[in-house]
């Protein structure tokens, strides 16, 4: 039974700056992510250097991501479409087949209205990917929005789940899943996770607390906060069972801790709370591996 990676998120741009300070704390694996645009980062000169410092810690990168709106190429995100494209391109010199991101929506409309243009551009994307053996990942969340509305994305609920794997059905289009996501919408992520394991290409290790008492005497969209986004091991998640569905259904990827989210460990404690959540998850894989005796 091959390990599950446990690493974290890190900005591509400050990529270089920041694995050679956090990599000795013990992480396995790296997540490059860019927001909206790769802007003018030389991606190979990037992998070149990303590299160096993957083969000294003994580390690897998990996967590229790509976080704007490829679908309207308006404003800011004029360039996430590009990006998506170089990152599928420039995969491989990171030494990962996996490339991440938002689908992108039809902004203010509901889902059903994002799939025409959905189908276009990941039909054609999907295509390219697979000429170069990569697969794309499309995270569940929300980014605000809902069925109805939003800006950003519409892989956040498992029926536009189904209908964007049915618009697209392609094999190298699968789900970057973190159970965060779907306890912000008082989905159980645990039965879900079981379910759509075959498009699970990767997980974000974001946890939530969930305040019950709020719900029930305030419900959802009443003035008192019901839910928080956690690190691992300050939220309600069994990790235990995620690795152990994980491991279940043959899942070789990693877990990386999307951080800067947590309102408890934030500011001066972000990898306090970052490394704490590294030891838990670890804890719940097993611990350390140990062989059999011969």
């Amino acid at each position: 039974m091959k390990n599950i990676r446990i690493g974290t998120l890190v900005s591509g741009d400050s990529a270089v700056r920041i694995i050679p300070q956090i990599a000795p704390h013990g992480f396995e694996s790296f997540s490059l992510t860019f927001w909206q645009t790769t802007g003018d980062t030389d991606l190979p000169e990037l992998a070149k250097r990303v590299g160096e410092l993957m083969e000294k810690h003994g580390t690897v990168i998990s996967c590229l991501g790509i976080f704007g709106n490829p679908l309207t190429g308006e404003g800011r995100n004029a360039d996430s479409l590009a990006s998506w494209e170089r990152l599928i391109d420039h995969a491989p010199l990171f030494g990962t087949d996996l490339v991440a991101g938002f689908t992108g929506r039809i902004p203010g409309r509901p889902i059903e209205e994002s799939l025409p243009r959905f189908r276009e551009v990941f039909g054609e994307l999907s295509r390219r990917a697979a000429a170069g053996g990569v697969r794309l990942a499309f995270e569940n969340c929300s980014m605000d929005g809902d069925w109805s509305r939003g800006d950003w994305n519409i892989a956040h609920n498992p029926t536009a789940w189904e209908m964007m794997f049915n618009a697209v059905p392609e094999p190298n289009l699968g789900l970057q899943w973190e159970p965060c996501h779907q306890m912000v919408t008082l989905i159980d992520p645990i039965p879900q996770l079981r379910k759509w394991m075959p498009k699970i290409f990767h997980v974000h290790g974001k946890d939530a607390t969930i305040a019950w008492d709020i719900v029930r005497e305030y419900g959802t969209g009443g003035p008192k906060e019901y839910v928080w986004h956690r690190t691992p091991g300050f939220g309600d998640t069994n990790w235990t069972d995620v690795i152990s569905i994980l491991r279940q259904h043959g899942y070789q990827g990693s877990i990386d801790i999307e951080g800067y989210h947590d309102p408890v460990y934030a500011g001066d404690w972000e990898m306090t709370g970052q490394v704490h959540g590294l030891t838990y998850l670890k804890q719940c894989r097993g611990g350390s591996f140990v062989p059999n005796p011969v």
